[in-house]
């Protein structure tokens, strides 16, 4: 996988000083890096029968689609306060300097269904819990969140349920 990690880049002092930023938009770009991540992921759980993949905004809403599309699954979006037409259930949760909120249509999914949550990163773990936290008050069965790439100086999986966790790529 080391192929793939060297075709992320780093921007620094992005989005403000101090920051390296890893810049996914040089594998999204490329055909064959985005399929192999793709096929990569969703090879780990080809028959387990995945119901529906949990895309977060905004970048996950790209793994999460192309995901469900190889698995034979539905779409279900987390998004921003007041971006869902319908019916929505929220979570409010604590970031490093404040809050942010996310939403889910509350029809998204049936009780028992398998759910897999996708992302692009894995950091701090925040909005990651607070998906698995709606997902969960829905009724969905969370089969993992899979992430295309994981920070792992932050501990970010210490987050979210144990043994559910799996990235690709880790830095």
């Amino acid at each position: 996988m080391d192929d793939l990690k060297h075709i992320i880049r780093d921007i620094p002092d992005f989005p403000k000083k101090g920051i390296i930023f890893k810049d996914i938009t040089t594998l999204l770009q490329d055909a064959k890096s985005f399929s192999r991540m793709i096929d990569t992921i969703a090879n780990r759980y080809i028959g387990q029968q995945i119901d529906k993949v949990v895309g977060v905004e905004a970048r996950g809403f790209l793994i999460g689609a192309a995901l469900a599309y190889r698995l034979g699954a539905g779409v279900v979006l987390v998004r921003k306060p007041g971006k869902l037409p319908s019916e929505t259930f929220s979570k409010t949760y604590e970031l490093e300097y404040g809050t942010d909120t996310l939403e889910i249509h509350k029809d998204a999914m049936k009780a028992g269904e398998k759910i897999l949550i996708a992302d692009d990163l894995l950091a701090t773990g925040g909005t990651a819990a607070a998906v698995v936290d709606m997902v969960t008050q829905l009724g969905g069965d969370i089969v993992e969140c899979c992430f295309m790439s994981e920070l792992t100086f932050l501990d970010g999986r210490k987050k979210l349920p144990e043994g559910k966790v799996y990235s690709l790529l880790q830095f």
